[in-house]
């Protein structure tokens, strides 16, 4: 027994050398540089946050809603079967995916629509990989078609392209051509009957513009914490970087449904592209740049539904976080050598809009907050500045919770859940900017529906049963967790700096994680 022990100490030893001897020549240099760069991202986006919180004021203030910037009358209020022929002719698309739960919720909102019949054109997309759910989609567009709607069900042989193939796919057919517009739903979203009426005014009167982009409402925001999180984050994504893009440059990215087309303006754009994962980012990018504006309409509202599965948003958020870093991979010269917008357009597209906001911001939550102030803790010679590490962080939230104050109580558990996020959005981003084996995984995100709430009505929701590890148990996120929890152990017995409180809190919400037990968890 004293044998095993003094060979225990003597590896101890050993390795507390081998970490004195490498520490000093080479760790605290690299710690020390790499403290640097993140905080210049982190002053990067803060002062990036705050500049869009003067400019979200001042539009508040002193500038005039779009109907007044604009030109706008509102469509006639008579018989919609009377003249009908003042009213252009609309294209709805409606893209969907094996949305068993979902897909009455769409088309019947869209053929609620307010909208004369003989002036609008529904098209249901449907690449479902599933019979049944083809047959019940199929069977629902001809129940809608019974009643007087010009409602299409179309399919393809193979799924090329996913969503921006089909979206392509459906601006080709003949009775097509006579559309002016094309307004996007997914599947899982449902307009108030009023949405063309008060989007597209400003099509028809405003020539220049492109792009009327409503905003996202969320009848699942109160399901779990998962979705209340997903509420915090989105809802200032709509209520202050829209809007300010709306307002100063005329130019946000489209967010993909919710939203209406000049089809004039796709073609000239060069039409739905299929070579990253956000076909709706690179469409807008490509129209701005051909000079078109766009319009956000804050109260133009479109209830959807978030996902409530820790895997179904992780999957979402990949898409989300590698498309653009991939996106602004391919596009970062061409929006440089365009000819058509100003500089300052072109510097908020690649500087605000792409690298602050689509690389930075992951970045430098997942590398200072989860790593390097972590180590830090591990190498006292090594000092990060408490502005930097509480104060500018501090600030950066309090302007990010401005879109959801009912949420405001949420705000530190949501700090610690974005922590744990930005360790997939830094690794998707990665991926997209190096264009790697992932970079144009396409899964679509699950849509439960009232599939949970009607549980106890009927059988239970039905579910493949997954892998047990990288399924519900996620190895890395466990991993991180008993990293932070070592640094978080040795600032408790040797440190004096009190981050532990902080690290140990990261590591309760990267455990929770890691077991998976975040969101709805769906039965088997």
């Amino acid at each position: 027994m004293s044998t095993v022990q003094a060979t225990a100490a003597d590896i101890a030893g050993q390795i507390g050398m081998m970490w004195e001897v490498l520490k000093a020549p080479l760790l605290v240099p690299l710690l020390k540089s790499a403290v640097y760069i993140c905080i210049v991202m982190e002053l990067m986006l803060f002062v990036e946050r705050l500049y869009m919180g003067i400019v979200i004021v001042l539009v508040k203030i002193f500038m005039k809603k779009p109907d007044k910037r604009y030109k706008w009358t509102p469509m006639a209020d008579d018989d919609l079967e009377i003249g009908s022929a003042d009213f252009p002719k609309v294209l709805v698309q409606i893209p969907m995916f094996n949305e068993k739960e979902v897909y009455k919720i769409s088309i019947g909102a869209a053929c609620n629509l307010s909208w004369p019949s003989d002036r609008l054109v529904i098209q249901v997309l449907d690449d479902s990989t599933d019979p049944i759910v083809k047959d019940m989609v199929e069977t629902e567009c001809l129940r809608w078609e019974s009643k007087g709607l010009n409602i299409t069900y179309q399919i393809r042989e193979t799924r090329g392209g996913y969503k921006a193939g089909a979206l392509k796919e459906g601006l080709k057919h003949n009775y097509v051509k006579d559309c002016e517009y094309v307004v996007i739903f997914d599947a899982d979203f449902r307009p108030e009957p009023d949405f063309l009426r008060r989007s597209i005014p400003f099509l028809i009167h405003n020539p220049e513009i492109a792009l009327v982009q409503g905003r996202w409402r969320f009848v699942n925001s109160n399901e779990c914490l998962l979705t209340r999180m997903q509420e915090m984050s989105l809802d200032y994504h709509f209520t202050v970087e829209q809007e300010v893009g709306s307002s100063t440059h005329a130019f946000f990215g489209f967010n993909g449904t919710g939203g209406i087309w000049r089809i004039a303006a796709i073609n000239e754009a060069g039409g739905w592209k299929d070579r990253t994962t956000v076909e709706d980012m690179d469409l807008a990018v490509r129209a701005s740049l051909k000079g078109w504006k766009f319009v956000y309409l804050g109260d133009l509202q479109v209830k959807s539904e978030l996902p409530s599965t820790f895997k179904a948003f992780r999957f979402q958020q990949h898409r989300w976080s590698c498309g653009p870093a991939n996106l602004f991979r391919k596009m970062v010269m061409e929006i440089i050598r365009n000819k058509r917008v100003n500089f300052w357009k072109k510097f908020y597209v690649i500087y605000s809009f792409f690298f602050v906001r689509k690389i930075i911001a992951h970045m430098v939550t997942f590398f200072f907050f989860c790593v390097v102030l972590p180590l830090t803790l591990l190498v006292p010679e090594v000092e990060v500045p408490i502005w930097a590490a509480i104060y500018i962080p501090c600030i950066i939230t309090t302007l990010n919770s401005v879109g959801t104050p009912r949420s405001i109580h949420l705000l530190f558990y949501w700090i610690l859940f974005e922590n744990v996020m930005a360790y997939h959005r830094t690794k998707a981003t990665f991926i997209g900017l190096l264009e790697a084996k992932r970079a144009n995984e396409w899964v679509v995100t699950e849509k439960l529906g009232d599939a949970l709430k009607n549980k106890d009505k009927s059988k239970p929701v039905k579910k493949a049963r997954g892998p047990l590890f990288g399924d519900r148990i996620l190895p890395q996120e466990l991993g991180f967790a008993a990293f932070l929890f070592f640094c978080g152990l040795y600032d408790v017995l040797y440190g004096k700096r009190q981050y532990f409180v902080y690290v140990f809190l990261q590591v309760i919400t990267f455990t929770i994680a890691g077991f998976g037990y975040i969101g709805t968890i769906v039965p088997s």
